[in-house]
């Protein structure tokens, strides 16, 4: 097989061609930008970060209890002797994204199509183009090896809660404990 490489952008802006996915969003037009709720929820993860920002320790417990010792990547001025978030969010997403394709192969009754497939994440963090916005801000692009079908990759994207997070935004509550 060789490998596909699809750069997926929010669907709302593609149309299906026979060739693949071609953009066709006007940049002129402004986008108006919701936010997905939940009518209710079917699992919950916790996770608590510690100690010195992105220096520090983040644990999960769960199923399996994770615990990480965090830090900066050695570009950005940190050591680099730990995971850092961006690393964490690839691997999330990547995950999620190639059981959505596999899911929405086996709907199309082409579960063959993604059995093999594999999901690359590249998590960006980078200093945002708009001057108003201080710190920073995060750029990803998913490539998709082993599958050929631009629908059923396109699918992926649309049912991928990741995906929808980004497209949709997320509802998010801060509380002082």
């Amino acid at each position: 097989m060789r490998p596909t490489q699809a750069m997926l952008r929010p669907l709302t802006d593609r149309a299906m061609a026979s060739a693949g996915v071609r953009h066709v969003r006007n940049p002129n037009m402004p986008r108006a930008r919701g936010i997905l709720t939940l009518k209710d929820h079917v699992y919950f993860a916790k996770a608590t970060a510690e100690g010195s920002g992105r220096n520090g320790t983040v644990k999960s417990n769960g199923d399996a209890p994770l615990e990480l010792k965090m830090a900066m990547p050695k570009v950005i001025g940190g050591k680099g002797d730990g995971q850092n978030p961006e690393q964490l969010f690839g691997m999330g997403y990547a995950s999620c994204f190639l059981g959505s394709l596999q899911l929405m192969a086996a709907r199309a009754n082409k579960k063959h199509i993604a059995e093999n497939a594999k999901v690359h994440t590249n998590v960006f963090l980078g200093h945002p183009t708009d001057p108003d916005l201080e710190g920073f801000g995060l750029r990803v692009e998913l490539s998709v090896e082993g599958c050929e079908d631009d629908e059923i990759i396109a699918a992926a994207h649309e049912f991928c809660a990741y995906s929808r997070a980004l497209k949709h935004g997320v509802e998010v509550t801060v509380n002082k404990v």
